[in-house]
């Protein structure tokens, strides 16, 4: 045998022993060398050999991995839920702790008494006429003899499930869609102590968290049940629309966010400040221009970056929650920017949000996201159930785009409304925010007297303090946020108008003067408590 042929079998060896070890188990391919065969025919006729596969494609998950890809919304459903359940948590709470001084049989504007003048007004008895007009639980009871107890209910209920959403992080169709009418149900009859933009708000918000989550699976991770990137998409949707709207109703009313100056007045004038108000008012000029110049950048042009890719996305969202952590510092607004953070994490994937879980959560994540894509590599059709979720979703965005439509008209318009429903159920709205900003600060003091002529210079007047809002200068401003007293928030209101246009006033003066104790309270103070009431 000469040196060449030795060299050649060689060769040919290491060429088999190469594809064998590279193709493992399957021997069926093993290259087999003939001593009468050349080297090349060798080569072309491995080449030339069909590669065999499997009928499947096998998706191969490290088991110890919680790396997650970027787009996928597992975790961020879960964030969203349980955050939800915190906000309806705070605002049934303030509900049971006042509906019934306010809107039960004896409070300041009854909503029994509400409820039968839209009965008188609509001049029917049909229950469907009733809900498209006032859409509330309530009619389906008797709330002329038990509105306290229904009050209490609705509240308690609402706390229940409120308590469920923040434990397990999840929900589904029916129990969320019963929790989002719970709310509604009180908003409805809420009349003044419910007109503000942030109850639309949750409404709008609660209605996206129901179809956030599966039809009716209770699970925080279900299974084939992905997160809808439509509802995520309506999340942004929606800060979107706040922010923007709140940017542009400034920038068309007031001059004094044109001129640069509104942040001279706004901590001392705001509705209920906090301690740290007072330190901000007296913060130089330059700095509250600088204050009005990044809130006109907040507001009217970090919005667009929502819509941008996904880094400038996330970056959008921490700006937002970063500006609403400063208003919640520097005022007691209810529970507003604690609802306005929540539709901004819909910015972040399970990639950005998986630190706030541990390692057994992201774990579970990762073994139901890869069985997932392991089953859509495998259908060849979509299972009936994927396509009905695809369907509703879809139906779901044009739902949204359609009711956009006036929303988008409001926005552009100079006729700008604030805080507007264009439907019943408040599905989609349009937002706003200090549009203007009162310069003088105006206060309603209530007192009373024992005196037998209170018009005589020597009867001694003596006032009734609130539980947060302003009134003797001597005391420290409250903190309450994220909790809210309803009465106090108005009263900064009734300080523009007369008492004519707010006769609740009116209902509180004659509480006070027979000391009625479910109205007492309200308020932190009442000077005649256990004394004759004021004459």
């Amino acid at each position: 045998m000469s040196d060449e042929d030795t060299v050649t079998r060689q060769r040919a060896t290491r060429i088999k022993k190469q594809t064998t070890e590279d193709e493992g188990d399957s021997t069926s391919n093993a290259i087999m060398t003939n001593e009468g065969d050349s080297l090349e025919s060798q080569i072309q006729r491995t080449e030339a050999r069909p590669v065999q596969s499997d009928a499947t494609t096998t998706v191969v998950h490290d088991e110890t991995s919680t790396d997650f890809a970027h787009g996928s919304y597992w975790l961020t459903r879960i964030v969203i839920v349980r955050y939800m359940g915190f906000i309806y948590f705070v605002a049934f709470l303030v509900s049971l702790h006042q509906n019934k001084q306010l809107l039960g049989k004896d409070g300041l504007l009854p909503a029994n008494v509400y409820l039968s003048h839209i009965k008188n007004k609509t001049q029917s008895s049909s229950m469907w006429t009733l809900l498209l007009y006032v859409p509330t639980l309530l009619w389906f009871v008797d709330y002329d003899k038990d509105l306290d107890l229904w009050l209490d209910i609705i509240a308690w209920t609402g706390l229940a499930i409120a308590t469920f959403m923040i434990v397990t992080g999840a929900g589904n169709w029916p129990l969320l869609l019963f929790q989002w009418m719970l709310y509604h149900s009180l908003v409805d009859v809420g009349q003044k102590w419910f007109s503000f933009g942030w109850e639309s708000q949750i409404l709008e918000t609660g209605f996206l968290t129901v179809f956030l989550c599966p039809a009716l699976s209770v699970s925080a991770l279900p299974k084939a049940t992905p997160t809808s990137k439509i509802i995520i998409i309506a999340y942004r949707w929606l800060i979107f629309r706040i922010m923007l709207g709140a940017g542009l109703i400034k920038i068309r009313g007031d001059k004094c966010w044109r001129e640069l100056t509104c942040m001279n007045y706004h901590y001392e004038t705001q509705p209920v400040p906090n301690p740290l108000s007072y330190f901000l008012h007296q913060s130089p000029e330059l700095i509250h221009k600088f204050e009005v110049l990044s809130n006109h950048f907040v507001e009217l042009f970090a919005p667009f970056l929502i819509f941008l890719t996904r880094k400038w996305c996330m970056v959008g969202g921490f700006i937002q929650i970063l500006f609403q952590v400063a208003l919640i510092i520097s005022g007691n607004l209810s529970f507003l920017n604690w609802l306005t953070i929540l539709p901004s994490l819909a910015c972040f994937d399970d990639a950005s949000l998986a630190c706030l879980f541990s390692k057994k959560v992201k774990l579970r994540a990762m073994a139901i996201i890869t069985e997932e894509k392991q089953k859509n590599l495998n259908q060849i059709r979509p299972s009936l159930g994927r396509l009905t979720r695809i369907t509703f979703n879809i139906s779901f965005g044009f739902l949204i785009a359609y009711l956009s439509i006036p929303v988008v008209q409001n926005l552009l318009s100079t006729q700008q409304a604030m805080n507007t429903s264009f439907d019943s159920l408040r599905l989609v709205n349009t937002y706003g925010a200090f549009g203007s900003v009162t310069k003088k600060r105006t206060e309603v003091i209530f007192q009373g007297t024992n005196s037998s002529d209170p018009n005589s210079s020597s009867a001694v007047w003596e006032e009734y303090q609130f539980k947060c809002k302003p009134g003797a200068i001597h005391r420290i401003p409250c903190v309450i946020s994220p909790y809210h007293y309803r009465l106090d928030w108005l009263m900064w209101f009734a300080a523009f108008q007369n008492y004519q246009n707010n006769p609740w006033l009116i209902h509180l003066a004659g509480k006070f003067l027979v000391n009625d104790q479910n109205t007492e309270s309200l308020i932190s103070y009442n000077p005649f408590h256990g004394r004759d009431p004021p004459k």
